[in-house]
């Protein structure tokens, strides 16, 4: 993994990517964020060596390299799942390759499923915990010790910094800015109404198929990150409707509007 690692930050390196401050990872149906980029070099995952390839037809599969309120970014417009075939390690490979870049926070969103009966469907979530029911880590197998220590520390997996700047924000502009546990599963398929109450039951308040592997990766590297869900849908078991992916996608399209501002709002205030 280290010399892959070296490869692809090598290779990065030479197409102009140089000094990223802020790596972003958008999620399914976030991706407008990448528009608000002032764009510096561009390229698609398959062209970048050792980079796994999205199969997910509504991501695009871009690495962008840019400016965004004053700063660097690098931004992966489109993820890798679990479910897609991936290994966790192929999966927060880019991770690891954003830290060996230079980034020194990690900004995540993705779209999940509500059980929280608070929270409603076109909100977002402030991820302050989660759990993991993917079966396995990224970090299994052999540790590499300058890249991060065999047993880390998950006790504050989200960066209390970030999260309380982002509070701040939210409030000063008028977003609803939910705060809650997001449990990760590895789909795709939905879940079940028993599920549901399950997940719900051990403390979940937010489902989905990600970012937990990219979350544990930062941890282990030291890389503080922050990370929001927005709620495209409602999962009560009592009242469960048929899963509707247009309707997933527009609903994640409209709350990404907050998500631009939030995000812009914080990259502005880091540094």
């Amino acid at each position: 993994m280290i010399e892959k690692i070296n490869e692809t930050v090598e290779f990065l390196r030479t197409e102009g990517i140089t000094e990223p401050f802020v790596g972003i990872i958008l999620g399914t149906g976030l991706g407008k964020l990448a528009d608000e980029i002032e764009v510096i070099t561009e390229l698609h995952y398959g062209n970048i060596p050792n980079f796994p390839v999205s199969t997910v037809e509504f991501h695009k599969g871009k690495l962008i390299y840019g400016d965004l309120a004053g700063k660097k970014v690098l931004a992966m417009h489109g993820r890798f799942h679990y479910y897609e075939g991936y290994t966790l390690q192929e999966i927060t490979f880019p991770v690891r390759v954003m830290k060996q870049l230079g980034i020194q926070y990690l900004l995540v969103s993705n779209a999940g499923g509500t059980m929280n009966p608070e929270f409603k469907k076109g909100e977002l979530m402030l991820l302050d915990d989660h759990i993991n029911l993917l079966g396995t880590s990224p970090l299994v197998g052999v540790n590499h010790n300058h890249l991060g220590p065999r047993f880390p520390d998950m006790s504050q997996p989200y960066s209390a910094k970030l999260n309380s700047i982002l509070e701040e924000i939210a409030n000063e502009k008028g977003i609803t800015l939910r705060k809650g546990v997001y449990v990760a599963v590895a789909g795709p398929n939905l879940e079940t109404r028993a599920e549901y109450r399950f997940l719900r039951g051990i403390g979940a308040d937010v489902v989905g198929m990600s970012t937990v592997p990219e979350v544990i990766v930062a941890n282990h590297a030291s890389l503080p990150v922050a990370a929001i869900s927005v709620m495209t849908d409602e999962c009560d078991p009592d009242n469960l409707q048929v899963a509707d992916i247009k309707d997933i996608l527009h609903t994640a399209a409209e709350a990404e509007k907050d998500l631009i501002r939030l995000t812009r709002s914080l990259i502005d205030r880091l540094d």
